[in-house]
């Protein structure tokens, strides 16, 4: 964990509640995807939890949805503004456990974290196919930015507004998408879901309210089969294997 000041280099709206903010600053302590940051707001006592969608040296991006005043709040910070943020939390998805075909999962604000691991996995030669879930069509954020750096891109829409209609669990079952191991962000619904419709391997990224976002508030704790975990320490990346339902 470490604590910088970054500066706000771009904030736009890629859908009517959902924003795309770049920070620019030290970023060292960032280093593997589905880690999180924490954002210090004006007037705000708990900082605010964030995913970080992708990473590179001096550059931080971070993809969020307007939930409550601190993204609200969040939404309306100008360029050049300078912010109070802790880097470098969470454990993050280990790539390694791929070994040639990776399918990704997101459902809604679930989708960012995998943008970065795609990167990873594309990287490191292995195949990615990710699937991603919205409610409709006008909620679709980043599908394009997916296909860009070589990932094969399925949609589903609860409405059938665009895509597959239906849940991720219909587009992976109606694709046939043959994978050896699966990364997931996303309601916990979905993830559920997802769990029970594949016996392959994978790891789920668990979304759960944070207090101090570094593991000493106890406030995200849930029971796994090893045992009591914190969310923001121990994960949020878990095996599926480890998840009680």
């Amino acid at each position: 964990m470490k604590r910088v000041i970054l500066e706000v280099a771009s904030n736009r709206p890629l859908t009517p509640l959902v924003y795309e903010m770049q920070l620019t600053g030290d970023t060292s302590a960032v280093t593997r995807p589905g880690g999180f940051v924490e954002i210090s707001l004006d007037g705000l006592f708990l900082r605010r939890p964030i995913s970080v969608c992708d990473f590179d040296d001096g550059r931080l991006t971070l993809v969020y949805k307007i939930v409550g005043k601190g993204t609200e709040q969040m939404a309306g910070l100008q360029v050049g503004t300078k912010i109070d943020v802790l880097t470098g939390l969470g454990n993050g998805f280990d790539t390694t456990l791929c070994h040639s075909h990776a399918l990704l999962v997101g459902g809604g604000v679930g989708v960012p974290p995998l943008y970065r691991l795609t990167r990873n996995l594309i990287a490191e030669g292995k195949q990615v196919s990710v699937v991603l879930g919205f409610n409709t069509q006008a909620e679709i954020f980043y599908a394009d930015e997916f296909r860009k750096v070589g990932a094969e891109v399925i949609v589903a829409t609860a409405d059938g507004s665009q895509g597959i209609k239906g849940f991720v669990t219909d587009a992976i079952r109606q694709t046939g998408i043959d994978f050896d191991y699966f990364y997931a962000c996303g309601p916990l619904p979905m993830l559920k879901a997802l769990s029970e419709a594949t016996d392959k391997p994978g790891e789920l990224s668990l979304e759960e309210r944070m207090g101090c976002g570094f593991g000493i508030c106890m406030g995200c704790s849930i029971q796994t089969a090893s045992g009591a975990k914190r969310v923001c320490k121990e994960g949020p990346v878990f095996k599926k294997e480890d998840i009680i339902w």
